[in-house]
């Protein structure tokens, strides 16, 4: 689908090229990235390639500029806005409310807010840029504003009686930066997600897979890696536990689910508690820091990690240096960063395990980024 922004949005750097043209050159980018493995008898398997309008979460930037509202993506490289009114990436039902999301912030950016300096001293200021953060979940849209100010009682109340008749909006949340919890706002009914046939809660703001098609693409991988493994099986980087809830769905597994973000994982034991899932059990740990190591690694059968662009180099090592029969006998590894998924299995390769299987995922439609999933055994598995 062609696009008037698409060779000066930072997001689509390759949409001038046809969608065969396009492909090739992203497998091509992939298999030289490859080629630096200490492997090369894997299977390099038929890539899947998501489409456009199915991209579920966008963060967008917002500026007042001469009265008027911009907002919609950077261009590349800079801080300039491009305005947008609808982006083939994204789901019908995000540009579907980028109107209604407009005028909203409109009305905020509108409002006088009272800054105290102190107690005799305060100044009247208006809010005129910051972010906005939309999750299409699976019963609406989950939207967080993004803004260094907090919001007062009379943005609050326009913010309740714009979103009220707005069916598709189910949640706004106010946070000062990326780095703070979201504030609710307003709620008409909790976000959630089908996962393996479950309804998941989510946090405001929380970090998804950018598709519903390509998380499913990535569960299925998972799971056909996997094949028939039971026991007990680590999934690292859990997240909202995305993973997790797939494999306890297969008989006879018992689930150690690990993150660093204890309010995704607040949410995420709420969720299994609700839904009285007992093979899951959570722990709240910075893996960079303190991987899983020697005895704690020992009776996994399985492990299944996703770590964020950085990898996890930490962990694998720790894997590498378990002795042989120790081991967990497979591995599948998810990596949205080739390069460190290269150094990440060349660790692993060099601590006895052997690539069986990797497939390109392009969730990342016309970017630069590319999603791998890849299985590793150990050699007695593959001689059987």
């Amino acid at each position: 689908m062609s696009c008037k922004f698409g060779k000066i949005c930072g997001g689509c750097r390759f949409r001038d090229l046809s969608l065969i043209d396009y492909q090739q050159h992203k497998v091509e980018q992939v298999r030289n990235v490859l080629q630096q493995l200490c492997a090369d008898n894997f299977v390099f398997e038929q890539p899947l390639f998501m489409q456009d309008g199915c991209r579920r979460r966008a963060s967008l930037a917002f500026a007042k500029h001469k009265g008027k509202i911009i907002l919609g993506f950077n261009v590349e490289q800079s801080n300039e806005i491009i305005d947008i009114d609808c982006c083939p990436m994204l789901t019908p039902k995000i540009n579907k409310n980028l109107d209604f999301i407009r005028a909203m912030l409109g009305e905020i950016c509108n409002t006088k807010i009272e800054i105290n300096h102190g107690k005799k001293s305060s100044k009247l200021c208006n809010i005129d840029h910051g972010d906005i953060w939309i999750t299409e979940a699976d019963n609406g849209l989950d939207v967080v504003l993004e803004f260094g100010i907090d919001p007062n009682l009379e943005i609050r109340q326009t913010i309740f009686e714009m979103v009220a008749n707005q069916d598709d909006i189910i949640r706004i949340s106010h946070r000062k930066t990326v780095n703070h919890r979201p504030e609710t706002i307003m709620e008409k009914i909790k976000p959630y997600l089908q996962i393996a046939g479950r309804e998941v809660y989510i946090p405001a703001g929380t970090f998804l897979q950018p598709s519903k098609a390509g998380e499913q693409a990535l569960l299925g991988l998972a799971i056909k890696y996997l094949g028939n493994i039971q026991g007990k099986i680590a999934d690292l980087f859990c997240g909202v536990g995305t993973f997790s809830y797939a494999l306890v769905a297969q008989p006879d597994v018992q689930v150690i689910a690990i993150d660093s973000s204890a309010e995704l994982l607040s949410g995420f034991q709420e969720s299994i508690n609700r839904q009285m899932i007992s093979n899951i059990k959570i722990e709240n740990r910075n893996l960079f820091k303190y991987p899983l190591a020697g005895k704690e690694l020992c009776g996994f059968n399985a492990v299944v990690f996703d770590p964020p662009r950085a990898g996890a180099k930490e962990q694998v090592t720790a894997i590498a240096a378990l002795d042989y029969n120790q081991k967990p006998t497979r591995i599948v590894a998810i990596s949205c960063n080739p390069h460190s998924f290269v150094r990440d299995a060349n660790i692993l390769i060099n601590g006895g395990y052997r690539i069986k299987s990797i497939t390109m995922v392009d969730q990342f439609v016309y970017s630069l980024h590319s999603e791998l999933v890849a299985l590793f055994e150990m050699p007695e598995i593959i001689n059987k």
